[in-house]
C-alpha cells in the first residue's frame, strides 16, 4: 500500500518477489497491494501477471483485485486485456460487481470498443 501511494511499483514487485523467495506468507492483501501499485505505475502487463498468481495460488479475489487489474489495462491503453480479469470474475464469482462492470465499460469506451 505504501509503495502504491508513493508510486513505487518496482519496489512493490521486489518486496513481493522477496516474500516468495523467503517463503513468507503472501495473501490476498499482499497481492492486491502489488496489483494496485502496478496499476498506479501504469504497468498493466505486470499487474496482470500478479493478478494471475491469485488464481494460481488460490487466493480469494475481491472487487478491489479485479478493479485494479482492469484499471491498469485501461490506463495502459490495453482495453482488450480487460477481458481477462473480467472473464475470470464472471467465471469464478458468477456475478458482476458494479465497480468492476463500470471499470470494464470505461476501458472499452476509452479504446473505442463500445
Amino acid at each position: 500500500s505504501a509503495c502504491e501511494k508513493g508510486g513505487k511499483w518496482e519496489e512493490a514487485l521486489m518486496l513481493f518477489s522477496t516474500m516468495a523467495q523467503e517463503r513468507l506468507e503472501c495473501n490476498a492483501i499482499t497481492l492486491n497491494a502489488t496489483v494496485s501499485a502496478c496499476e498506479k505505475g501504469g504497468e498493466w502487463a505486470k499487474a496482470l501477471v500478479v493478478f494471475g498468481l491469485m488464481a494460481h495460488n488460490m487466493f480469494e479475489s475481491s472487487a478491489i483485485t479485479y478493479s485494479a487489474a482492469i484499471s491498469a489495462c485501461e490506463k495502459g491503453g490495453a482495453w482488450e486485456k480487460v477481458l481477462q480479469p473480467f472473464s475470470e470474475m464472471t467465471r469464478s464469482k458468477g456475478e458482476l460487481v458494479t465497480i468492476v462492470f463500470s471499470a470494464t465499460i470505461s476501458a472499452c469506451e476509452k479504446g473505442c470498443r463500445w
